[in-house]
């Protein structure tokens, strides 16, 4: 029996980056070995057991055989007999296919060591393509490692592999599974760029595919479109070190502009409702959390109407807030601002310019959050006036803050 650290921790540790987490694979010991060492057994599919005192996890050398379409159609073989080799040979790319002996002697039979130097993501053979979720991976690798490119032959082999239909059997919980991983990464940009190169956005995410080659509306540098901007927003996120849904909102705000007629661009009139519908639709396919969804589908409707702050009146501003649930629910009101802030510096020129919607929004909240509405409640006779009573008053308290504001 043998054991060695393999995958993410070896490949981090040569590139001089923190380890995470410390994968094992043990090679000449059976189930009944493990467990007479103490180990607890977590494996469903195949055998793969916690250290009694790390934790950390140790699987079985194993190799696998496809049987049927998508991510779940495997027979897995684990036995003393499977060589380490044979069991890094089933590993997607040869950057995470590197072991490592308690020793600290590396073994790494698919180069993994020299595409690290030459920044290379190559898959490590051609049972890459038997696993959908593979091309989601190399996507978010990429986001996780800018500086990597993905290699010729194993881009080809990711076009073939959407060609095929293959990705066709992805479900929604790995996809989101991969795309939320990939949208914390520090580029996320690369990660759609990388999908939309070997053709699988265009199948998983298709309401985003669209919006490259959709121009922005004239005032809004014409020469970047719809999708490079959304690029350059989802890296702004990222800069900001964002939560997942002040991302996934950056990711989906502008999902409405793809639906507008070609007849009609560069204008977009009434993107926003459009908007909406299919961030609920994407949010509902890949079952998105209720907070990434909410956020998402919030900055999709209202990121026009925050961006032209100034020119709002005290009714009008007091009218976003309620809409937006700003009173009850003040941290996401501050997640909103966060992704619309995103969007605005997403445009060439803008990254360090200052974006006054932000703050006069958080003035006008803080104006309305000082009116006691109980009081205002109390000292109303008739009741059924009271929410007008309020308004008012909410309105007269973010006029006070911006005198230069009219009725």
């Amino acid at each position: 029996m043998k054991t060695y650290v393999v995958g993410g921790a070896v490949r981090d540790r040569l590139l001089g980056l923190p380890v995470r987490d410390r994968d094992h694979v043990v090679v000449g010991a059976t189930p009944e070995d493990m467990l007479a060492r103490g180990f607890k057994p977590v494996g469903r599919d195949f055998p793969v057991f916690l250290h009694p005192d790390s934790h950390e996890e140790y699987a079985l050398a194993r190799t696998e055989r496809k049987t049927a379409p998508g991510y779940t159609g495997f027979a897995f073989h684990a036995a003393p007999d499977v060589t380490l080799e044979e069991d890094l040979a089933r590993r997607d790319l040869t950057v995470n296919a590197i072991a490592e002996d308690e020793s600290g002697v590396l073994v790494d039979p698919f180069g993994g060591q020299a595409d690290l130097a030459a920044r290379v993501l190559r898959h490590v053979g051609p049972a890459f393509a038997e696993d959908p979720v593979r091309v989601l991976r190399v996507a978010r690798f990429a986001a996780r490692f800018p500086e990597f490119r993905v290699a010729t032959e194993t881009l080809a082999l990711m076009r073939l592999m959407v060609d095929n239909g293959e990705v066709d059997h992805l479900v929604a919980e790995r996809v989101w599974q991969e795309l939320s991983r990939g949208l914390m990464e520090a580029h996320p940009s690369r990660m759609l760029e990388v999908l939309r190169d070997c053709g699988a956005l265009a199948k998983v995410l298709p309401e985003l595919d669209r919006l490259f080659g959709v121009p922005q509306p004239a005032e809004h540098h014409p020469e970047v479109d719809t999708g490079a901007h959304l690029l350059l927003v989802i890296d702004q996120a990222a800069a900001r070190r964002a939560s997942l849904p002040v991302r996934y909102a950056a990711l989906l705000h502008d999902l409405g502009k793809g639906a507008t007629p070609a007849a009609e661009w560069p204008h977009h009139h009434g993107h926003e409702g459009k908007g909406v519908v299919l961030v609920e639709a994407v949010s509902a396919r890949l079952r998105a959390p209720a907070d990434c969804r909410d956020l998402a589908v919030l900055a999709a409707r209202e990121h026009g109407v925050i961006h032209d702050a100034a020119a709002l009146r005290p009714a009008t501003l007091v009218k976003l807030l309620k809409r937006t649930d700003a009173l009850r629910r003040p941290e996401r009101f501050a997640q909103l601002l966060e992704a619309c802030e995103c969007d605005f510096r997403g445009r060439p020129g803008r990254e360090d310019r200052p974006w006054p919607a932000a703050g006069i929004l958080r003035r006008a909240l803080a104006a309305v959050q000082a009116v006691d509405a109980g009081a205002i409640a109390a000292a109303t006779p008739d009741k059924a006036q009271i929410p007008q009573r309020i308004h008012e008053a909410r309105v007269a308290a973010v006029k006070r803050m911006s005198p230069s504001c009219e009725d």
